[in-house]
């Protein structure tokens, strides 16, 4: 696309176009873009009553250009677009008015190299092929110029050190031979024969010394080999023969052989001392935790050793005590930690009789109860029966190496050791599955780098760790590293790079990024180096958006997609480099506050979460709450001091303390993600950055195989009906559904919707048609882990005007009402609601390894909320669980908004497929109590506050720090979980406010819904009663006399649904009823028969 003519607007985005049209505002305004559908097509775009009509343009074979307009007007062939555009001014040539205003392009403000340092280098010039070496007068002119540059730039170098030969070799090559290399490549001849004759000379010495030692290193290779490799038994033979070949392939040859070497001596050296597989056999040494164990009100010391290898728990009376009283793995069947008190947990183990015990522990603090949980669920992993994991954990990290090399201890960022959310010192050699390490102004080359990478490493887990990508960008590079036995569960490896530079040409700025499937997962890497400068703030919003729009990794049959689509897992990590926005003038007083530790101030001035709060960028991502200070701009060599001063020619430039590098994230819905570190290190300090870590607890499908016959197995089926679509633009077009999903045998598109509405700005398209769509496996395993991928397209240009996600669990028990957002290149295009329901053949899912740790409810505390629209939506919340990637919620915001996608069930009335289901591990609805206007949830009031426990429990209560941690996100978010499969109520009981806690699961999150109230329900409250949990379904029937009951002093029972626990809408999914009042007993078909009527559990 010629980009001189003023029409041209080259690759901006379809809503861009509408907003430079309506801007116009004038009938006949017209630009071009290019399309978003077609490679090298564009899309001629023209106003016309306030709308905007869509056509493209389309090269044949012989690269004609032709529009796509009206049928019946005869296509006519163009060879250039500005003859194209000229022919099209003219009336009657079927568009919807002829063109008469070109709309101008925005000029961009590109960006300036840093002053700091030098300019970025550039690549070497490439000359590309003419028709002739007279065809172009200007050929010889410029290499003449570029003889005379290299000549000038060998002026001012020191040759004294090299022989005079060479420096003779070197001044002909670029008096003379440059300019002939130069013709044979305008020739289209890229050999380079006075290239190649310089480096043989130069290297002469060098091919006769490669040819005389690389027979001992064959031989020395073939020997740490069992097996002769054929290609370097005849390695000697083709360098011997081809002593012509040009140096660099010999000496890459070269490389890789010593490589090769290297490696295979490190295996056999790890081997020899006691390594198998790449590892030792004891990775995770004896822990040992005091804690408090408390029974019947009596706290006495204990103390817990964890042995992971062998997978047993001791209780010891003391430190030194006899190891006789353990549980071994497959008897400790629930981690149940306490919401109200942060350093509880209970544990519940099945005895060698059969009975249930919870043993009620209190540790010495929060982090030690995490590393505690930490180190059991890795034994329970471990220890593990199934085939395949289905939970993973995820190191990622970002540093800006400020062009200096690493310091040669580093063990404290892969240990997430420092400020903010830090891992417990127990937790220290608990290994990643993955660690993604992303740098920028990385002066290392990518073997020395993956080298200290995997060496550090070694170091803390004994491990060696495989390669799995690494990509560079100039200095900008990520590394993937896994443990070797995942080495077989990873597929589909991509890699890519967009340069965000000057002009988007220089790779100084921009991204990398790396793909691939782990079994039945996706994961999406991106590592940026965004523009710098405080005032380039939407410089920095552009980059984003090229790289969401240009990064191609990913599944290519999910074209449509952008990468914020295409994963299940996305990170986004890098130095995004924006800062906080006050004026220099506060620079010592923005140093106090990070002295005194005080964040929240400077944080409500932080650039990336206004523009994330406003909807511009990162929309729908997620990050922890920062409780760091800022990494950005230190004296190096210290941690101490910010060096936010520097002086230049035109005066002194301010370069405010920020936190500019930064962990993103973005889930499909109803996935588990938790976040388990986010903070920087204090001890690496040979760049002016440090080190960023974060840590993520995944859930990962398995690469799923059938128990059932195929063939007699009944079909499946995904039923999609009565869907609409609102979508903001002002194109005049008609629109359909795709859907796509790895699950589905092919990709499903819906015949043409109905616009119905066409209001100011938007249009409301209605789908009729029920979308019936075939999974590939019906096994309720499989489809319950899948997602499906919703684009609504033009009938026009084939363009997407919005993309979502819809979670198949959603409709695992009835059909299900959803609502999502619709988003296109990182923009919110509208909203898509309808109904999904899931036909699965006979079966049910296991239980998780992440749904061994649960976070108990406590009752006492009333449901409370923060700025929400009470009429819009209701919250039932299962704390630290899953994902809220797409909800699209700030912890600094203070109003309810775009939560990215919202599920509703239907009325009592409609039967629940699976009712009556023994397995509550299979529940993730309550279709009775998912009214979305209804009083049986408790809305969440606008002058309310969150209430205290949902404070962080690693540091203390957010009243007393720097704003809403990820807990108190949770609670701004509509979730709903399935219930504890060992403390579900059984009978009816009296109402008594000394029950114990009820614990949730933290394995799904859910929401409810937005749209399409349903009549109330009478207002009523679950009286609970634990039961003493058992592993299986009858090992439940033993009973024990009840504990009389100790009535709380203080606390008066919930009367109405405005002041109980927002979350006790969590009711176990497959028991269809409506939550009590205070005493009213429940219908007694509602409880499990087979559980007896139980008192407080009895340890």
């Amino acid at each position: 696309m010629p980009i001189y003519q003023p029409w041209c607007h080259g690759n901006i985005t379809r809503s861009n176009a509408e907003d430079l049209l309506s801007k116009a505002a004038r009938d006949g305004s017209f630009l071009l873009r290019a399309s978003e559908s077609i490679q090298g097509a564009y899309a001629l775009c023209v106003l016309y009553q306030n709308c905007v009509y869509t056509y493209r343009i389309l090269p044949n074979e012989d690269k004609k250009l032709s529009v796509q307009a009206s049928e019946g007007v005869p296509i006519r062939f163009f060879s250039m677009l500005p003859e194209l555009v000229e022919a099209y001014y003219s009336p009657n040539m079927g568009l919807i008015t002829h063109l008469q205003y070109p709309v101008q392009r925005e000029e961009e403000v590109e960006e300036e190299p840093e002053s700091n340092s030098l300019p970025p280098q550039l690549p070497p010039r490439n000359f590309g092929p003419s028709d002739g070496k007279d065809s172009d007068p200007k050929s010889s002119e410029q290499t003449c110029t570029l003889s005379d540059t290299f000549l000038m730039r060998l002026q001012h170098m020191d040759m004294s050190t090299i022989p005079e030969e060479h420096q003779m070799a070197i001044q002909e090559y670029f008096r003379t031979s440059i300019c002939l290399d130069a013709e044979q490549a305008h020739s289209g001849y890229h050999n380079l024969p006075g290239l190649k004759k310089l480096t043989m000379t130069i290297c002469k010495n060098l091919n006769s010394e490669i040819s005389r030692i690389l027979p001992a290193l064959e031989i020395f290779h073939r020997a740490l080999d069992q097996q002769l490799s054929p290609g370097i038994v005849q390695f000697s033979k083709q360098m011997s023969a081809d002593s012509g070949r040009a140096l660099s392939c010999r000496l890459e040859q070269l490389t890789k052989l010593l490589y090769s070497i290297e490696d295979k001596v490190k295996s056999s050296v790890f081997e020899s001392v006691g390594y198998e597989g790449g590892h030792r056999k004891s990775l995770i040494p004896l822990v040992t935790f005091e804690v408090k164990q408390e029974y019947l009100g009596i706290s006495t010391k204990m103390f817990l050793k964890v042995d992971v290898e062998s997978g047993k728990i001791y209780f010891k009376k003391s430190k030194d005590g006899p190891d006789d009283k353990y549980f071994v793995h497959n008897k400790i069947l629930q981690l149940v930690k306490s919401q109200k008190m942060h350093a509880k947990l209970v544990i519940v183990v099945e005895t060698e009789k059969e009975k249930v015990l919870r043993k009620d522990l209190v540790f010495d603090d929060t982090k030690k109860r995490e590393g505690f949980c930490q180190l059991l669920q890795q034994m329970k992993n471990k220890h593990s029966e199934k085939p395949e994991p289905d939970m993973i954990t995820v190191f990622v990290g970002t540093w800006n190496m400020g062009n200096a090399g690493s310091p040669h201890n580093i063990n404290s960022w892969f240990q997430c050791k420092g400020q903010g959310k830090t891992r417990d010192d127990t937790a220290d050699h608990i290994p990643h599955d993955f660690y993604v390490i992303g740098t920028q102004e990385d002066p290392l080359g990518d073997r020395e780098w993956a080298d200290t990478l995997k060496g550090a490493l070694r170091n803390i887990t004994n491990i060696s760790f495989k390669q799995v990508a690494i990509h560079t960008l100039w200095n900008i590079r990520i590394v993937v590293l896994a443990k070797p036995e995942h080495e077989n569960r990873i597929s589909h490896i991509f890699s890519d790079s967009v340069k965000t530079g000057i002009a988007n040409t220089l790779g100084n700025k921009g991204a990398v990024g790396v793909s691939f499937m782990f079994n039945g997962t996706s994961f999406g890497f991106v590592n940026s180096h965004l523009t710098s400068g405080s005032e380039k703030k939407l410089r920095r919003n552009q980059n984003y958006t090229n790289i969401l729009r240009f990064l191609n990794l990913g599944d290519k049959k999910f074209k449509p997609f952008d990468i914020a689509h295409q994963f299940t897992h996305l990170f986004w990590l890098g130095d995004l480099n924006y800062r906080v926005e006050l004026p220099s003038t506060e620079a010592e007083y923005i140093v106090t506050k990070i002295k005194q530790q005080q964040y929240q101030e400077l944080l409500n001035k932080d650039q990336l979460s206004m523009e994330r709060n406003d909807g511009k960028v990162f929309l729908h991502f997620d990050e922890e709450e920062i409780m760091f200070a800022p990494t950005y701009r230190f004296e190096r060599d210290t941690r101490e001091k910010y060096a936010y001063t520097k002086a230049k020619a035109t005066g002194t430039k301010y370069n405010l303390p920020s936190w500019c590098d930064r962990v993103l994230r973005k889930s499909y819905p109803l996935v588990h993600v938790v976040c388990q570190a986010y903070g920087c290190t204090n001890d690496i300090m040979t760049s002016d950055h440090s080190p960023v870590f974060a840590s993520f607890e995944v859930g990962v499908a398995s690469q799923f195989v059938s128990k059932q016959d195929l063939n007699s197995a009944p079909q499946g089926g995904i039923q999609i009906m009565n869907c609409v679509a609102t979508l903001l633009t002002k194109s005049k077009t008609k629109f359909f559904i795709e859907y796509h999903s790895s699950c589905l045998e092919k990709t499903v598109k819906t015949s043409e919707g109905e616009n119905t509405e066409n209001l100011e700005g938007s249009i409301k398209v209605w789908f009729g048609n029920q979308v019936e769509l075939t999974p590939i496996i019906s096994d309720p395993e499989y489809l319950l882990d899948q997602h499906i991928l919703i684009c609504v397209k033009s009938i026009d240009c084939d363009e997407s005007y919005g993309e979502g996600c819809v979670a198949l669990r959603a409709a695992q028990f009835c059909y299900t009402e959803f609502q999502i957002t619709l988003t296109h290149h990182g923009e919110r295009t509208g909203t898509l609601t309808g109904g999904i329901q899931l036909h699965t053949s006979e079966g049910k899912p296991t239980e998780k390894l992440y749904d061994f740790v649960k976070v108990e409810k406590d009752d006492t505390v009333a449901s409370k909320g923060r700025g929400c629209d009470t009429n819009k939506f209701s919250v039932t919340q299962a704390h630290d669980i899953s994902n809220p990637s797409y909800i699209g919620m700030s912890f600094q915001r203070d109003n309810a908004m775009d939560k990215g996608w919202s599920y509703s069930m239907p009325p009592k009335s409609l039967p629940i497929a699976g009712q009556g289901s023994k397995d509550p591990k299979k529940g993730g609805y309550d279709a009775g109590s998912r009214s979305p206007s209804g009083p049986s949830l408790n809305p969440m009031g606008e002058g309310e506050k969150v209430p205290g426990m949902f404070d962080n429990p690693l540091y203390g209560s957010m009243k007393k720090s720097h704003g809403r941690g990820m807990d108190q996100d949770h609670q701004q978010r509509d979730h709903i979980a399935p219930p504890d499969p060992f403390f579900t109520t059984s009978k009816q009981a009296d109402a008594d406010p000394d029950r114990p806690p009820i614990p949730i699961p933290r394995n799904r999150s859910y929401t409810c819904s937005e749209t399409k109230p349903q009549p109330p329900t009478p207002v009523t409250l679950t009286v609970k009663k634990p039961v003493v949990p058992s592993r299986s379904e009858g090992g439940m029937a033993h009973s024990r006399p009840p504990v009389p009951n100790k009535a709380r002093t203080g606390v008066s029972e919930p009367q109405t649904t405005n002041t109980r626990d927002y979350r006790d809408s969590a009711e176990l999914p497959s028991k269809h009823r409506t939550p009590a009042r205070p005493g009213q007993p429940l219908p007694q078909k509602e409880a499990h028969p087979e559980v007896p009527k139980m008192g407080h559990s009895v340890k």
